[in-house]
């Protein structure tokens, strides 16, 4: 349990809250959800004591153990895998280094083997025994391979040490648990095993993340960060995003009488308590939303950026033909091979594929980035493409203001231009910012508002939930939602996949496994599974 009381967060003269009073039960797990810059990530340092607040205190429960998902890739780089990942539980580790240290000794004093039987008993009360079998079980589960749990942390990509820090913060099952955006670089099947996880504990866990299909599957309430105050709020993501929509709607309309607001917002909380999915929360969710405070749902402050594609051209019915093609990367693993689709009119197609790799090659190769290995693809001569990289850095190396490097890539003078980047969210003097100094978010609205400069009829993403907030992907998921074009896409978020796509094509280094369904579907089909089993068996 974590007790906040009167808690205050300021930074020069700018308060991010104030007055936070707030009791993180077991049991329970919390989503964290504010806009950029709000204080979510400050919000677990202060709980974590990495920052002090400027007012009030934190607490734990007496004995109570707090874990961390650290977000400092470096730090262990001196030790092995599964070493870092003991190092989770601090009480543990401190015991088998001191057990080391006295029976590393030549001879044991009386003193030494009487602190020795102590340390053997706190370790066996700590389960020290099973250890590292539960530390390695964590990172198979977490897509490190048993290979590398005894290599330094120095000689893992950057990808695998996000994967070990997690375990790291597993490990041990601590009483309180804090976890800064723990989906990042994890590809599907492992967000999907995270989520079971994180849903059967019984612990106090706290989460920030923008992927809101996690959220959703493992949040029992809401933290909401808004107007400067930190509330608690039933339900989860879905929960908070609808209702303060409806709330938002309602503001507007002026002459919607209050006994009438008030019937639509419990009509929406009977029909959300219905519809609570997970099985071992139903039941605790429903009566949380029956205590639920109508005066408390309000419109967020909260910017949604204006992303609207539109097509400037109707397609053909020829949009895209693919024949064995074949991709083989630098050191020489085969990404995919006989790859061969043909996309129909209107179709929104997302690309998986184990290495993430495969798809950004494809989209390379049908973009004219990149030569195929093999094979060969065309285009329909109606179609115009639109594409958003996976790294888009190389378009940002210029000393050019974001009305200059807008300007480039459509017709319209700069009041036109300025439009643009208004729906963007970038106003007022930010239009005269440098593109080389901008932030990873930042750059992807900008190449947001360049892909709808063109108007064009098929869409291509690469991985387009990259560095945007949570309130920049529900407005790109809204409005791809309802395109009339089509879209290849590869994501790793669940629910932009599960919206968006309806169709399915795996590459594999052996073939495709191609399903006209979506994506729910296709993750617990059991035909495609065995498909799978054959298609990567090696």
């Amino acid at each position: 349990m974590i007790t906040l009381t009167n808690i205050a967060v300021q930074f020069g003269k700018r308060t991010l809250y104030k007055d936070v009073n707030i009791k993180f039960t077991p049991g329970n797990i919390y989503g964290i959800i504010g806009a950029n810059g709000a204080g979510k990530s400050t919000l677990l340092k202060a709980i974590s004591g990495e920052l002090e607040p400027n007012k009030g205190s934190i607490e734990l429960a007496p004995g109570e153990r707090l874990s961390v998902l650290d977000q400092d890739h470096f730090k262990f780089d001196d030790f092995s895998v599964l070493d870092t990942v003991l190092m989770g539980h601090q009480p543990l580790w401190e015991n088998m280094k001191e057990r080391e240290h006295l029976y590393a000794k030549d001879e044991m004093t009386e003193e030494d083997g009487n602190r020795a039987a102590e340390l053997e008993l706190k370790f066996a009360e700590m389960n020290g025994w099973e250890a590292e079998s539960e530390a390695a079980q964590l990172l198979q589960h977490l897509g490190v391979a048993e290979d590398r749990h005894y290599k330094q942390m120095a000689e893992l990509s950057n990808n695998e040490k996000v994967r070990v820090m997690l375990a790291k913060a597993l490990f041990g099952h601590p009483d309180n648990l804090l976890l800064d955006e723990p989906t990042n670089d994890l590809d599907l099947d492992t967000v999907q095993w995270l989520e079971e996880y994180l849903s059967n504990l019984e612990q106090t866990v706290l989460v920030v993340s923008h992927d809101r299909h996690f959220l959703d599957a493992v949040s029992t309430q809401t933290v909401d960060i808004d107007f400067g105050k930190v509330t608690v709020f039933a339900g989860n993501y879905s929960f908070w995003y609808e209702s303060s929509q409806l709330a938002l709607r309602q503001q507007q309309n002026q002459r919607l009488k209050a006994e009438e607001k008030r019937k639509q917002l419990e009509e929406f909380i009977r029909r959300f308590s219905a519809n609570v999915a997970k099985s071992k929360q139903t039941t605790s969710r429903k009566k949380m939303l029956e205590k639920l405070n109508i005066e408390e749902i309000r419109p967020s402050s909260r910017r949604y950026p204006g992303i609207i594609f539109s097509m400037e051209r109707e397609p053909g019915n020829q949009i895209l033909e693919v024949k064995g093609l074949k991709a083989v990367d630098a050191d020489g693993t085969v990404l995919f091979d006989n790859v061969s689709f043909t996309i129909e009119k209107g179709q929104k197609t997302v690309f998986l594929s184990h290495n993430p790799k495969a798809m950004t090659a494809l989209f390379e190769i049908i973009n004219g980035n990149r030569e195929a290995d093999a094979g060969t693809y065309t285009w329909g001569v109606t179609i115009t493409t639109a594409y958003l990289p996976l790294d888009n850095n190389a378009f940002f190396q210029s000393e050019m203001n974001l009305i200059e490097w807008l300007s480039q890539y459509g017709v319209g003078n700069e009041v036109a231009m300025k439009g643009y980047l208004g729906r963007m969210l970038f106003s007022g003097e930010e239009v005269m910012k440098k593109v080389n100094v901008l932030s990873g978010g930042e750059k992807m609205r900008c190449m947001i508002a360049r892909m709808q400069l063109k108007n064009a009829n098929c869409l291509i993403l690469d991985t387009p939930t990259n560095h945007l907030d949570l309130e920049s992907i529900q407005a790109f998921n809204n409005n791809l939602i309802t395109f009339k074009g089509n879209i290849l896409f590869s994501s790793h978020d669940h629910e932009f996949i599960q919206t968006v796509a309806d169709r399915i094509i795996e590459l594999t280094p052996r073939g495709t496994i191609d399903k006209l369904m979506q994506y729910d579907d296709y993750i617990y089909d059991d035909l495609v599974k065995a498909q799978k089993e054959k298609l990567y068996a090696v």
